[in-house]
């Protein structure tokens, strides 16, 4: 065995000892012209330079562009510069996730409540002894094992909310906001925004010339004709209105026309808002205070050199 050992050695040793010859010393076979040439005919196109020097500075965007419109004539009134960590974030869709089920536990009521055995009207007493009478060994009427008795394991008043940071979910309102900003579906109006109704029609509902039933019909029918014609309605995936308090005309007509869109007031706004329909229509104070509202995960309580780093500023106008 050690011979075998000794020899396998010997020839892996000699095998090295060629590997390491240089290479002028052995012979190389070049094949013949023919075979090395290509089989186009043409030129070949020179490919084009797709990369970049590791010197040339990458420079992100920082702002983008936001157009303020005039309703319901969508004139271009003005614009803005926002800060890329407003209104330009990629989508996250695990945090989008998060925002959503963390609103949606913490609406939940909890308020279901059973009677346990204990909790049930009656009498406690055993329903009859316990041998010779050739039934069934029983407890009390209240069992739950009897009908009419209370509930095993049965729910109980409780809270449903679930925890989620701070950050977490500030990012995801300005995730949602990148979101519809990126698709061209997050339109901004100036402040004041209201449905413009008929001057004939609102002064015929202050006088009470017409009945509610009137009134309805003809706040549905003015509000989908608007609606349609802007391809707001509910065939394109209808439309969400945020302002910062209650206006009448148009909280009432979304109301009446509630299948062509919603009107909902800035405090009443969540993620899940922000994603359900086909587009936001809101105010640039609305959006402004969102922004101030949901930033937290923008500030650090790190301090170099004793200063720490400041927000980016929320809109600036430029022009006009």
């Amino acid at each position: 065995m050690a011979g075998k050992g000794m020899k396998a050695l010997g020839e892996a040793m000699r095998s090295l000892s060629l590997a390491a010859q240089p290479c002028r010393t052995v012979p190389i076979r070049q094949a013949p012209l023919a075979c090395r040439r290509t089989m186009a005919t043409a030129v070949e196109p020179k490919l084009a330079n797709i990369t970049r020097s590791v010197t040339d500075t990458w420079s992100p965007i920082t702002t983008v562009p936001l157009t303020i419109y005039s309703f319901p004539d969508l004139e271009p009134r003005s614009l803005e510069s926002w800060s890329s960590k407003h209104l330009h974030l990629p989508l996250r869709r695990d945090i989008l996730h998060l925002a959503v089920v963390y609103e949606g536990d913490k609406t939940r009521q909890g308020t279901a409540s059973s009677l346990t055995r204990w909790e049930v009207h009656g009498s406690h007493r055993k329903l009859w002894r316990q041998k010779g009478t050739g039934r069934a060994r029983v407890g009390s009427k209240q069992s739950p094992l009897r009908k009419g008795g209370g509930k095993s394991f049965g729910p109980k008043p409780r809270d449903f909310s679930t925890k989620l940071n701070r950050k977490v979910y500030d990012l995801a309102w300005r995730t949602a906001l990148s979101y519809r900003y990126r698709r061209g579906e997050l339109i901004v109006t100036e402040d004041g925004l209201e449905l413009p109704l008929p001057e004939d029609f609102l002064q015929l509902a202050e006088a009470q010339v017409m009945d509610r039933e009137l009134e309805d019909s003809f706040v549905r029918k003015y509000v989908h004709e608007l609606m349609t014609s802007m391809q707001w309605d509910r065939t394109f995936g209808r439309t969400t209105f945020i302002t910062g308090d209650r206006r009448p005309n148009l909280f009432t007509g979304m109301e009446v026309a509630g299948e062509n869109g919603r009107a909902l007031e800035l405090e009443d706004v969540d993620v899940k808002d922000l994603l359900e329909t086909g587009r936001i229509v809101i105010e640039r104070s609305a959006l402004r205070e969102m922004i101030k509202e949901h930033s937290s995960d923008l500030t650090s309580r790190i301090v170099i050199n004793g200063l720490k780093a400041s927000k980016p500023p929320v809109g600036e106008v430029l022009y006009p």
